[in-house]
């Protein structure tokens, strides 16, 4: 097994000055990072902040939240809440923040040092104990989860969340391998995929899209990514951004369908004659999607894949 120390591996934000920009800094203002990470995006919107500025900051990840709690030990202006970004709501109320909230970021997946750290299972690049939790000390591993799930539970899985078209092959062949010995390894899971896909992507191993089907649904990120949508609408300050970075087509529709809806208001018969006003826009949507220039995928081929969304909340 390959061993990395966690605490030297790094994060390269991804589209960092461009959400610093769409976010819209105001010295004074209240901010939430739902997405802390290793606090990339979150430094830099400190660095923006004066004297009565505010920053929230989520993360599910034990070493994530310690990170951040050690900047907060030197700066009170920085909130840290460990759990998942559901919990918007209740936080923000809590600090009386709600309708005070300038700007909302959520940069979506997983850390660089959560991928390239073995004992955390997320890669197949390197072997490891199979467990893909963003929260290790809660819910239930990749492991436990193959060990115990109906074949058709993870065929499921595989295609909702991995839009693997061979999944069900693949879930017959887990299901198969675990009779002979239990799945508790990446490597492991990697080989019974590979054997079990015959197909052959150009630049693309065969286990890609059945370990991030397994981890979207071991952390029920898509869920996960709804409920916050719905919380943040409210609690924004008029003028306030919605800024998310999503890093695969499944974040990005729920993140475009719901920025499309917001900004279209109620639904009115087509034939209805009805103002404007009267359709109860909740946001604008801010620019085109935005995706990293050429430059940054020269340092950073994982921000390949990401797209930026920015909405703004309407008064």
């Amino acid at each position: 097994m390959t061993s990395h120390d966690s605490s030297t591996l790094i994060h390269q934000p991804v589209l960092l000055e461009e959400a610093l920009t769409a976010l819209n800094i105001k010295p004074d203002g209240c901010y939430v990072d739902g997405t802390f990470g290793r606090g990339g995006h979150s430094q830099e919107i400190m660095k923006q902040l004066g004297k009565s500025g505010k920053l929230l900051a989520f993360d599910k990840d034990p070493q994530a939240i310690a990170q951040a709690k050690s900047i907060a030990a030197n700066d009170d202006r920085l909130h840290v809440k460990q759990g998942s970004f559901t919990q918007l709501k209740q936080t923000v109320e809590s600090l009386g923040w709600q309708g005070k909230v300038d700007g909302v970021f959520l940069d979506l997946g997983v850390s660089s040092p959560q991928l390239d750290d073995a004992g955390r299972g997320f890669s197949f690049r390197f072997d490891g104990p199979l467990d893909m939790r963003m929260d290790p000390d809660s819910g239930q591993s990749a492991a436990q989860w193959l060990a115990s799930a109906e074949e058709r539970d993870i065929m499921m899985v595989l295609f909702d969340y991995g839009e693997e078209k061979f999944a069900r092959r693949i879930a017959s062949a887990i299901v198969a391998a675990r009779q002979e010995q239990p799945i508790n390894t990446t490597k492991r899971l990697a080989s019974i995929v590979a054997a079990a896909n015959p197909s052959r992507e150009k630049n693309k191993d065969p286990s890609t899209r059945t370990f991030q089907a397994i981890r979207i649904f071991i952390n029920q990120e898509l869920e996960d990514l709804k409920t916050c949508l719905a919380q943040a609408v409210d609690l924004l300050a008029p003028g306030g951004r919605l800024v998310v970075i999503s890093f695969h087509s499944l974040e990005d529709r729920i993140v475009k369908r719901f920025i499309r809806e917001q900004c279209k208001g109620d639904d009115f018969p087509l034939d209805l004659p009805v103002m404007h006003v009267q359709l109860n826009q909740n946001m604008k949507m801010v620019g085109k999607a935005i995706k990293a220039g050429r430059k940054e995928l020269n340092q950073n081929p994982r921000a390949r894949s990401a797209v930026m969304r920015v909405a703004e909340r309407l008064a």
